[in-house]
């Protein structure tokens, strides 16, 4: 899969809504449920970070929920990109990007949201071909003010930006012409997964997809 053709299907997945949750899952137990309810809420593209034992698994559970498209985030290295796509995920993201991540992402077939939050690794990507990309750590990095004056003079990209992302600012973001969704995880509170509480979740979800 060449990098235009991860950028097109990443764009599709992009606009399938306007969050993309980004998810720490302690307990495998919880992720269909879980996924269930952030579907249902009209929020179908996911995000499980590897960041924990139990992701891998989650994702194999989540990709057999009706409805979703199941990613994997925090990818660092080519055996993550190849236990990714194993388990299911059908998109990747990752925190920067290295030339042995991309070069596994195109062997496996899976499109992926390179991070970038500088001007520079922003054309080095899209000298590659990569027209989407993930800005992060997007708050820290610069926040929406620094997004539109990016859209400007490389108005070639279009961004996911994730971090620092609330319900407070997503708003600021998804107003600017450039980006496509952002990545938060509001809409999955700790507690509220802890508790199986699906219907609070469902509700967040609907809520997040009333920005547009």
């Amino acid at each position: 899969m060449t990098p235009a053709e991860q950028s097109a299907r990443a764009a599709e997945i992009c606009r399938l809504a306007p969050v993309i949750p980004v998810l720490v899952i302690e307990d495998a137990s919880r992720a269909r449920g879980l996924a269930g309810a952030l579907v249902a809420g009209g929020l179908p593209a996911l995000e499980v970070t590897l960041r924990t034992p139990a992701a891998l698994e989650a994702i194999r559970i989540m990709a057999e929920v009706p409805g979703g498209a199941v990613g994997a985030g925090t990818l660092l290295t080519s055996a993550d990109v190849k236990a990714a796509k194993a388990a299911g995920a059908v998109f990747g993201v990752s925190p920067g990007a290295t030339e042995r991540i991309l070069d596994a992402c195109a062997e496996h077939d899976l499109p992926l949201l390179p991070g970038a939050a500088t001007a520079s690794e922003i054309m080095e990507l899209l000298e590659k071909g990569y027209r989407v990309q993930k800005f992060f750590p997007a708050e820290q990095a610069g926040g929406a003010a620094y997004l539109k004056s990016i859209g400007s003079p490389i108005p070639q990209v279009s961004f996911c930006p994730t971090g620092g992302i609330s319900l407070k600012n997503a708003r600021d973001y998804l107003a600017l012409p450039n980006v496509l969704c952002v990545g938060g995880s509001w809409v999955a509170p700790k507690d509220a997964v802890a508790a199986g509480d699906w219907a609070a979740i469902t509700a967040l979800a609907a809520g997040a997809c009333a920005f547009r």
